[in-house]
């Protein structure tokens, strides 16, 4: 919309008032100047004004004596060649303030217009453009404040009154070895924290908006057991809006898609624990019978079988690596890691590990497909006086405070190498105009170690003796709990990005 230029019309006005003013002035000094110089009165009207002239003259004390009126002569005309020419020059002086420039107030681009001399002819609106001052100018930008860039995993766990958006009774999706609510445990205060990170604002998951956004479109989280108690909790808010239809599984019911019929939006979960090729020898409870056969160069084809079908991949790696294991290239064993009794070179967890990455994010950069892909980093565990298999406990119930626990070494070696060959893929993938981000989960999740189901993995582990010993679980997390903040961050990452 074109506005008035008001500014320019109040400076018109006080030219035109001063140049009257001049205009005044400048007769009043003619006057004054034929009073002086002419002895007659050939015309009535200058002789009175001559004599109204005296007479005031007279009244201000002038005196009029031949010596001084010769000596006013001077004086009066120089006063006036100077009056007019200081005139004159304030006159350009001042009308050049009345130029303006195509943006007047740069916040306002779209309010400015443009002065001409001649009568304005009518033109079509004009259509706005970005100013040259906002683009090509180093000094300004300079000066304005600038947002400082949005660090998502740094951050703290804060009050949240109002709680979790679900609860085990509302979520049908939760395994009963997360569901700490209906095993019992007592207390409730881990459910009243939400992550906040410093420099920006994370609003919460907005399942609506989610759903109407990822219509026609399919996810799919790979990964071990805590991809699937993630995928859980993403289910347990979805279905406030519509609840999901299992539409598969596989034998084990550790894969598994659902399906929302009114957005013909799918969401899998699809079990690949080292996400390259596997034999695995363990039941249920974790209880191997023999070493885990990894082989390194070989993707799990579970995951990479079904990858060109999705647009949406949330892929993670893990503890898993941590298992007594023995290694494989080119169908021949390399090594091992903490294989006891064997003759082999125990090459570590860190080998496989980063072998099993490279592999990967090689495969994902040089796929042509182009979906969108998070890799989200390990969870670390909470394990106190112990490990899981040997008395390890978890009791604990509110959120660590930053620097009030650091993070052990095996996760730490684990976060690193993911950052590092993260930082390979991501420069690959820029290259190919490939979208792969970084969820980096691993600190956040640290200061949680209240989240966890502990002894209530079990239904009401302590209902027929307080001082049984049983079995904790302190690496996935209770549903709600913490995790359902991950959430919030995939949000913000996918779609409010």
């Amino acid at each position: 919309m074109q506005t008035k230029p008001v500014q320019a019309d109040q400076g018109q006005l006080r030219f035109y008032l001063f140049l009257f003013l001049f205009v005044r002035l400048f007769l009043l000094l003619v006057s004054l100047y034929f009073l002086v110089r002419l002895d007659s009165c050939p015309v009535t009207a200058w002789c009175k004004l001559q004599t109204a002239t005296k007479q005031m003259l007279k009244e201000m004390r002038f005196d009029w004596n031949p010596l001084s009126l010769h000596k006013y002569n001077h004086v009066l005309v120089k006063l006036a060649i100077s009056i007019l020419v200081l005139g004159l020059a304030f006159r350009l002086f001042f009308f050049h303030s009345f130029d303006f420039s195509p943006v007047t107030e740069a916040p306002f681009v779209e309010e400015t217009v443009a002065l001409a001399s001649e009568p304005p002819i009518p033109v079509e609106p004009p259509i706005p453009v970005e100013s040259p001052a906002l683009i090509d100018g180093p000094e300004i930008e300079d000066q304005m404040p600038q947002k400082e860039k949005c660090d998502l995993f740094t951050g703290d766990w804060i009050s949240n009154p109002s709680g979790p958006i679900y609860t085990n009774e509302t979520c049908p999706f939760i395994e009963d070895h997360q569901n700490c609510m209906r095993n019992g445990r007592p207390d409730a205060e881990y459910l009243y924290w939400r992550w906040s990170p410093r420099n920006c604002e994370l609003p919460q998951f907005d399942a609506e908006n989610f759903l109407e956004l990822m219509k026609n479109k399919s996810w799919a989280l790979i990964g071990d057991s805590i991809s699937r108690n993630h995928v859980q909790s993403l289910l347990c808010i979805l279905s406030r809006v519509e609840k999901a239809v299992e539409v598969y599984h596989d034998e084990e019911y550790k894969s598994k898609r659902w399906h929302f019929p009114s957005y013909n939006f799918t969401i899998s979960v699809v079990w690949s624990p080292f996400l390259v090729k596997a034999v695995i020898f363990e039941d249920n409870n974790g209880v191997s019978t023999s070493e885990v056969q990894l082989h390194l160069d070989k993707l799990d084809s579970k995951w990479m079988d079904q990858y060109q079908s999705f647009d949406y991949v949330v892929i993670a790696g893990g503890k898993w690596f941590l298992k007594t294991a023995i290694y494989y290239e080119n169908n021949t064993i390399v090594g091992c890691h903490y294989c006891r009794g064997r003759n082999l070179t125990d090459l570590g967890f860190d080998y496989a590990y980063r072998k099993a990455l490279e592999l990967v994010f090689n495969f994902i950069t040089t796929s042509n497909h182009k979906g969108f892909v998070l890799f989200r980093t390990t969870t670390p565990d909470h394990f106190e006086n112990g490990e899981w298999f040997s008395g390890g406990t978890c009791n604990r119930t509110a959120p660590f405070k930053e620097g009030e626990i650091d993070i052990k070494d095996v996760d730490k070696a684990m976060h690193d190498i993911e950052l590092e060959e993260f930082a390979k893929a991501v420069a690959t993938a820029s290259d190919k105009g490939l979208n792969v981000k970084l969820m980096d989960t691993t600190r956040l999740s640290l200061l949680r170690p209240d989240g966890h189901p502990g002894p209530y993995r079990s239904f009401h582990p302590f209902a027929e003796d307080a001082n049984a010993k049983v079995q904790n679980d302190c690496l996935h997390w209770c549903l709600p709990g913490p995790i359902d903040s991950w959430n919030d961050l995939l949000m913000e990452m996918v779609v409010n990005s």
